[in-house]
């Protein structure tokens, strides 16, 4: 059985593949949430854009999610504002979380940068608590940084 760091290891160089020629940032985060999901058996995966200072629901694998989130509200909103990785071991802990559903128990949100700005972020969940570290944010730090 593979280690998590091989399993991100493998996964990153598909997103690599993945990314490699690909000009549309939709259908990117279309494939990477598709294949961190299935990788990683993760229970929600998914992205969240910047409009009009909202972020706002992108590409996702797993059950229905928020629609709007509000700058520096709930995890997502707290890793644009503070452009810095969240990890979250227990949600519930989590001062403002959004409870986009009681089934999600820990989560992880890593923020897209461009030219300095938020341009979206990568949220995920689990049903578990504990579930992240620092495997994981390292990991998907480099494959958020995919997209342009």
């Amino acid at each position: 059985m593979k280690s998590k760091s091989e399993t991100y290891a493998l996964l990153y160089q598909q997103a690599c593949s993945l990314a490699e020629g690909e000009n549309d940032s939709i259908a990117l985060m279309a494939n990477i949430a598709a294949l961190l999901h299935e990788g990683m058996h993760f229970w929600w995966t998914g992205w969240y854009r910047v409009k009009e200072s909202m972020l706002v629901l992108g590409p996702f694998q797993g059950p229905l999610a928020c629609t709007r989130i509000p700058f520096g509200k709930g995890v997502c909103g707290t890793a644009w504002k503070e452009r810095k990785t969240q990890v979250v071991p227990d949600v519930e802990q989590f001062p403002g979380h959004i409870a986009c559903s009681s089934a999600s128990k820990s989560e992880i949100v890593v923020p897209v940068m461009k030219e300095g700005e938020v341009i979206a972020v990568l949220d995920i969940d689990s049903e578990f608590l504990n579930t992240f570290d620092d495997t994981d944010r390292e990991w998907l730090e480099q494959i958020a940084g995919l997209l342009k």
